[in-house]
């Protein structure tokens, strides 16, 4: 393993490339990566990078993002099959639909989609900035796609907009129950909930705090509270324990876990990085109009 992880960070010198990871990849590898974060902070991380190649220890949609945001760059996924279901639950045909119902509406678009997707939306947003953005946003009607659960958790927050759903979802999140948190909190009394707002609305009302997977790191850290049960995907568990050394963590059911994120090993970043394998295309096409509903991300959410 650790000539394995020699050998990465020579690569990383001589092809002076920068590794990004994802909270929800192995432990192992989020061990060497340069910078490890949620959508969000890597899509910023990505646009300030001044390596040559990016390579984006994630799934599909997040590779991409970083292609649409950095063309100039290589950008190399360690899996080019690991993706996001839930980045493509969502039709375009339904958006074009809803932009003839609603004069004034913003197709707000999670940035957890494809580039096909963003390419057809005002605005990409994440769960650590959905709320800041959404209310930012001069129109009164939302659309909200592709995850249903994130839109319906922000309606419950802004009151004074109308939002549409799309019917999509995480399949990991969507699978915790009310049942599940009040099992929890059963064998762990003492424990605070903190879950991901891509869970059900029946959970959420269950939580001590509800937010993306770096405010969940960032509620632990801050609290005096020793123990929590944790409602997200398991990769968050590494960061959680490497800042809290003296807290206990457990998660919420016992298989939250994304098999794409699962996908990304040590090995298949040292291939990846050796090979040039991996490289992420996007049409001009593509970036030019989905590099709007990016760009425009990072500037409402500063």
């Amino acid at each position: 393993m650790s000539d394995i992880k020699n050998r990465i960070e020579d690569l990383k010198k001589s092809k002076n490339a920068i590794i990004l990871a994802h909270y929800y990849v192995p432990d192992e590898v989020q061990q060497i990566a340069d910078y490890i974060g949620d959508s969000y902070y890597l899509s910023k991380i990505a646009k300030e990078a001044k390596q040559d190649t990016i390579v984006f220890c994630g799934v599909s949609f997040m590779g991409e993002s970083a292609k649409i945001l950095n063309p100039d760059k290589k950008v190399l996924m360690p899996d080019i099959t690991a993706d996001c279901p839930m980045a493509h639950m969502a039709q375009i045909e339904k958006i074009k639909e809803v932009r003839n119902q609603y004069d004034d509406v913003a197709v707000v678009c999670y940035i957890n989609s494809t580039g096909e997707l963003k390419k057809y939306s005002d605005v990409c947003v994440t769960s650590a900035n959905a709320m800041k953005i959404v209310k930012a946003l001069p129109n009164k009607n939302i659309y909200f796609i592709p995850d249903e659960n994130l839109g319906r958790y922000i309606a419950s927050q802004v009151l004074d907009k109308n939002f549409i759903f799309n019917d999509g979802f995480c399949p990991v999140h969507a699978e915790v129950r009310k049942d599940d948190v009040k099992l929890a909190k059963k064998m762990h009394p003492n424990a605070l909930v903190l879950v991901h707002p891509e869970c059900k609305m029946e959970v959420l009302e269950e939580a001590d705090y509800i937010g993306s997977t770096s405010g969940i790191i960032n509620y632990a850290t801050d609290s005096d509270a020793l123990e929590f049960i944790i409602g997200t995907e398991t990769g968050v568990m590494y960061e959680l324990k490497q800042k809290n050394p003296g807290k206990k963590f457990y998660t919420l059911m016992p298989h939250q876990i994304c098999p794409d994120m699962k996908k990304v090993t040590l090995e298949k970043v040292l291939e990846c990085m050796e090979n040039e394998s991996g490289a992420v295309e996007v049409t001009d096409e593509l970036r030019n109009s989905a590099n709007a509903s990016l760009d425009r991300m990072l500037e409402l959410a500063k």
